[in-house]
């Protein structure tokens, strides 16, 4: 009986907590799971996705529970078994045996992000949410969305300079594109032991736009040119709407053909929602299918960061990399959009430059309030909504680049 008794405390939460010799960093672990939590509840910060996410991470960190083993989706667990010889990759078939053999829920969970399939249908579902007419109407917002990257580029070389490899200076960088499913997707190609850090990273800045974008949208534009009230777009024809996502499809995926699973997809929604005879399809896309994934996708994302490889320097680096990527791609959406302004004799308000960055539709919103209060007449949504989409492409195109040069 007392051996029975004996047995069971020792398989308690507790015995295994205080039988780890880091047992302290389990509790900072379930500490940054709370505030998420608390964020994303109270505060209301992007909270469909950083609920999951932080849960995800909370379920990660319970002593004995073993939802799920990071180490079966990398190669030196294959090696160190004797499977493979050092340096050699696991085959897909051989992960997934030990998958379904040995592991657990999440785990299972986690092989939608390691092939793949959760960031497409997301951006699928983005796709059949988003409406394309402000970009089809002004396809000079596409330079907006393009200048909106910068801070992809500019963290991709910090992280150099900070001692990471170029596949998870890649990663990094990508966190400027203000894209989580890009940013995934990228990550768990390129450095998936980063995952946690870097997926958490760019959602929570997505969710701070409201607070992050305005000091640099006023620092960058003058009252006048907030004040800017900019003409009503052009009527959009329904073959211009059909005809959009297919040749965007095509053209992108000519050039960088790595970024054809997610352009394809959003495309692919986008085709679903404006050809008139797939509501039903749209609709699931939007709604069922959206909610599945993203639920499967932040529990899955979060369970990557446990207190192992998330409690080090690199986690540090990476969110000031992640910020300073942000800040850097909404100004440099700023600037082209005060170059477009200059040009076009005053027609362009800048202030829609910043909503270059990919985090549709809040970007647009923020330009739209920040508008409202230099010129309360000032409806700047629509508009705003075309470097917006051009950003998600933008962002998409971008990872197809580091994907192709890194992988």
């Amino acid at each position: 009986m007392l051996d029975t008794i004996n047995n069971f405390i020792n398989t308690t939460g507790v015995m295994r907590l205080l039988g780890e010799a880091d047992w302290w960093k389990v509790l900072v672990m379930w500490g940054i799971a709370f505030v998420l939590i608390y964020l994303a509840i109270a505060k209301k910060f992007e909270p469909l996705l950083l609920l999951p996410i932080a849960f995800g991470m909370l379920l990660a960190n319970l002593p004995g529970a073993n939802l799920i083993h990071t180490e079966f989706f990398f190669d030196e667990y294959y090696a160190n078994l004797g499977v493979i010889a050092e340096g050699e990759h696991a085959s897909m078939s051989m992960m997934l045996k030990e998958v379904f053999n040995n592991g657990g829920l999440v785990d299972i969970l986690y092989l939608g992000v390691k092939l793949g399939i959760y960031p497409s249908l997301i951006f699928m579902g983005v796709g059949a949410m988003t409406d394309f007419t402000a970009l089809i109407a002004n396809p000079k917002s596409l330079l907006m969305g393009a200048g909106a990257q910068l801070g992809v580029f500019v963290a991709f070389t910090g992280a150099l300079l900070l001692g990471f490899t170029p596949m998870e200076a890649g990663s990094i960088g990508i966190i400027g594109g203000a894209d989580g499913p890009t940013a995934i997707l990228v990550t768990k190609t390129l450095a998936p032991h980063l995952l946690g850090a870097i997926a958490i990273a760019a959602y929570s800045y997505m969710a701070l736009i409201p607070i992050i974008q305005p000091p640099f949208m006023k620092l960058l534009t003058t009252k006048k040119e907030r004040e800017i009230v900019m003409t009503a777009l052009r009527p959009v024809s329904r073959i211009e709407l059909l005809l959009f996502p297919i040749v965007v499809t095509v053209v992108v995926a000519i050039i960088v053909p790595d970024a054809a699973p997610l352009v394809g997809f959003l495309m692919l929604g986008n085709l679903l929602n404006v050809c008139g005879v797939t509501d039903r399809l749209s609709k699931t896309a939007q709604n069922e299918l959206m909610n599945i994934v993203t639920i499967f996708l932040g529990v899955s994302v979060g369970a990557t960061a446990n207190a192992e490889n998330f409690l080090n320097a690199q986690t540090l680096f990476i969110i000031a990399l992640g910020l300073t990527a942000f800040c850097i791609s909404t100004c440099g959406g700023l600037i082209v959009g005060k170059i477009m302004c200059a040009v076009t004799g005053g027609k362009i308000n800048p202030l829609i430059g910043s909503a270059g960055v990919s985090a549709v539709p809040m970007a647009a919103r923020v330009a739209q309030v920040e508008g409202q209060k230099a010129n309360p007449s000032n409806f700047l949504l629509m508009h705003a909504m075309g470097p917006n989409v051009a950003g998600v492409i933008g962002s998409a195109v971008a990872a197809g680049v580091f994907l192709s040069m890194f992988k």
